[in-house]
């Protein structure tokens, strides 16, 4: 059976969207006449009528219906992958995607220096506290904070900030202080998004926690400290943010600070394209900038 021509499929599905052929004409630059006859075409190359005509209107067939979400769903494929292939050659511009703390406190104040080394790419910082999706090309690099597991990633570990348990005074008031790390096994806990840090740090320091992690998570440093401040539990952050809070009396250290080896920032990169060239030279200087 002939594959049917892709004209020929552009003008059926313009059409089933505005139910005009005029209407699809219009988007596609050519006459009512050219779009009616690349839709009587495809009918003929199918053997199936797609639209019928009520009323001086158009519908689409129960044959049109069937195969519609086919069509649409191979064009929106078709751009999404161009659009992947077209950012993919701008190598003069690098998306990196961070999390607002990071991007503050670690990248911002190194870009000059990155600039300086590569004065030919151009970089281009997003911050957001969602997990970018890097396949679909929403950014070239990501820099989260986990365990550093992502499935088709390449992960590179970046920085291992030291972290500390803190909550909110009322929480520490109401359930007294912890005389050492175990007295934290009965607490309720907010997590990072891997759920993986209690256990990490209960590790470090020579304590057996529970399979399961209970509480909720958050995949951002930010969004888990506002939860610790409001009470919902503790929760372990990077000192370096919650260093001022502690002071001013937001939040209570329940212990010293302390770097777990596990739990950190990783730069993440899809496994297909780490050896890309604007890629690789942001991966060598961030790591050499540790």
């Amino acid at each position: 059976m002939r594959t049917p021509s892709l004209t020929g499929l552009r003008a059926f599905e313009a059409t089933a969207r505005h139910l005009s052929m005029k209407q699809a004409a219009d988007e596609l630059c050519v006459t009512p006449s050219a779009v009616s006859q690349l839709v009587r075409g495809l009918e003929e190359e199918l053997g199936l009528a797609l639209f019928r005509r009520v009323h001086r209107a158009i519908r689409l067939t129960d044959a049109g219906q069937t195969l519609l979400p086919g069509v649409r769903g191979a064009f929106e494929l078709i751009a999404v992958t161009t659009e992947r292939v077209r950012r993919a050659t701008a190598d003069g511009v690098l998306t990196v995607s961070a999390t607002p703390f990071f991007a503050e406190t670690w990248l911002v104040p190194r870009l000059a220096d990155f600039g300086a080394r590569h004065p030919g790419i151009d970089v281009r910082i997003t911050t957001t506290a969602a997990l970018v999706n890097l396949a679909a090309g929403e950014a070239d690099v990501a820099i989260r904070h986990g365990l550093g597991r992502y499935r088709g990633m390449h992960a590179d570990l970046l920085v291992t900030p030291a972290v500390v348990p803190v909550s909110a005074p009322a929480l520490a008031a109401r359930l007294g202080r912890p005389s050492d790390a175990a007295g934290l096994l009965s607490w309720p806990k907010v997590h990072d998004a891997d759920r993986g840090g209690w256990a990490a740090w209960f590790a470090r320091q020579g304590v057996v926690a529970p399979e399961r992690a209970r509480g909720p998570s958050f995949d951002d440093a930010g969004l888990l400290r506002a939860a610790v401040v409001g009470g919902q539990g503790v929760g372990l952050l990077p000192h370096p943010l919650v260093v001022g809070d502690i002071a001013e009396g937001r939040l209570v250290a329940l212990a010293e600070p302390v770097e777990v080896d596990a739990f950190a920032y990783y730069l993440v990169t899809p496994e297909l394209v780490v050896d890309r060239p604007k890629i690789a030279a942001f991966r060598s200087w961030a790591l050499a900038a540790r």
